[in-house]
């Protein structure tokens, strides 16, 4: 039978990509949910393309164009955020695809997990927010969280036939994103436009410029410690440009594994949906004498304050993960706006992780109550900053 398929964030660049390998692979795979939250035009044009049992749009505003366009389509259209969490939950879901950007995917995640639903994990925030709660909603309800970010896919790779063996430490590779070696007083000048070049990947806007201020790096160290069950000494950064290495796993022996390939996304996601078995592909293949060199560096904490400040809230735990994802998707959107520069966004972010309330053991609704409070403190920084700026 073909395993159903529900993408949350289909028009993402995660799941436009996620589409393209199910229909490169018709006969394992099939569409029963599609959600997006804006782009209502590209959720049609995927609607009447896979023709999914149930479409739901995020904001309502759109569900008037998009129940007319669909109406001549046998599928079920839904609206509203309180939709997208509850369609999770349907019978006939066998693995859920959380490919939403930002905090918005914690519940519908939550919510697919109780429901018995497996999940192939795209959305990292909603680890880095709540991952002790997700994981024990996950062995509560036996459901598999199979990561897609490209590292952690590499890392889940590394440790197939190794579940026995005790890691000692696991290093992430970073591109170093489209402003390795700049200065602080380079970093100064750097604009929007020039932040949304990625040397290596295609990624929607939010995720390029976490790359760029090595946040989403961050994010993904604090992630692998809920996903693989690791201490923050045990997880290591290193700058790799080339983007070949994906991770890497060290061993109490000292042996190290590394998952190697071209830089593409869809690789990851088709081993999530199809785990264990690797199903054969057409993607390009790597070619070791086009790279002759692989290299490898340290990453600059100093001028790029964001990876030191993730490892901080790591060590400190509770709820300041949650303060930090709050405050970035703010500082995130306000430098997207052209309101404030990209310094400031670490200048930020660092404030608001010295004022927060930090909640040592913090259950859902702390999470939930700590994302508001954060976002209100991090506005008020936002428009400080930018009356200053005047």
């Amino acid at each position: 039978m073909r395993k159903r398929i529900a993408i949350l964030g289909s028009t993402g660049s995660i799941g436009a990509q996620t589409l393209e390998v199910i229909s490169q692979n018709p006969d394992h795979f099939e569409v029963e949910v599609l959600t997006a939250n804006n782009n209502i035009e590209l959720l049609i044009e995927q609607a009447k393309l896979f023709r999914p049992n149930v479409v739901v749009i995020s904001n309502l505003c759109h569900y008037d164009q998009l129940k007319e366009a669909l109406k001549d389509e046998p599928i079920k259209v839904y609206a509203g955020k309180e939709a997208v969490q509850q369609v999770v939950q349907m019978s006939n879901i066998d693995l859920v695809v959380t490919a939403m950007v930002g905090y918005s995917g914690l519940i519908p995640t939550c919510n697919a997990i109780k429901a018995g639903k497996h999940i192939a994990l795209a959305n990292k925030e909603t680890m880095v927010v709540a991952g002790e709660i997700i994981n024990q909603l996950a062995i509560e309800n036996h459901v598999n969280i199979y990561p897609v970010d490209s590292e952690h896919s590499a890392i889940f790779q590394c440790l197939v036939g190794e579940f026995n063996n005790e890691i000692e430490k696991i290093y992430l590779t970073a591109s170093g994103g489209p402003f390795r070696g700049f200065t602080l007083e380079q970093l100064a000048n750097v604009t929007k436009a020039d932040a949304l070049k990625h040397p290596n990947w295609d990624m929607g806007a939010k995720i390029t410029i976490d790359s760029a201020s090595l946040m989403n790096k961050g994010f993904e160290v604090i992630e692998a410690k809920w996903l693989f069950g690791l201490k923050p000494e045990q997880i290591d950064v290193v700058v790799h440009p080339q983007s070949i290495i994906h991770s890497i796993v060290q061993f109490r022996d000292g042996s190290m594994k590394a998952q190697m390939g071209l830089p593409d996304m869809k690789l990851p996601i088709q081993y999530a949906l199809n785990f264990p078995e690797r199903l054969p592909s057409t993607f390009k293949r790597f070619n070791f004498l086009d790279y002759p060199k692989l290299t490898f560096e340290q990453p600059n904490t100093k001028n790029f304050r964001n990876l030191a400040l993730a490892f901080e809230a790591l060590k400190q735990g509770g709820n300041m993960p949650c303060i930090l994802n709050a405050a970035n998707e703010m500082v995130v959107q306000a430098f997207l706006n052209d309101k404030i520069s990209f310094l400031q966004m670490p200048e930020i972010i660092g404030q608001i992780l010295e004022k927060a309330s930090f909640i040592k053991s913090p259950v859902l609704e702390d999470y939930i109550l700590t994302d508001k409070e954060v976002r209100i403190m991090t506005a008020a920084s936002i428009k400080h900053l930018a009356k200053q700026k005047i």
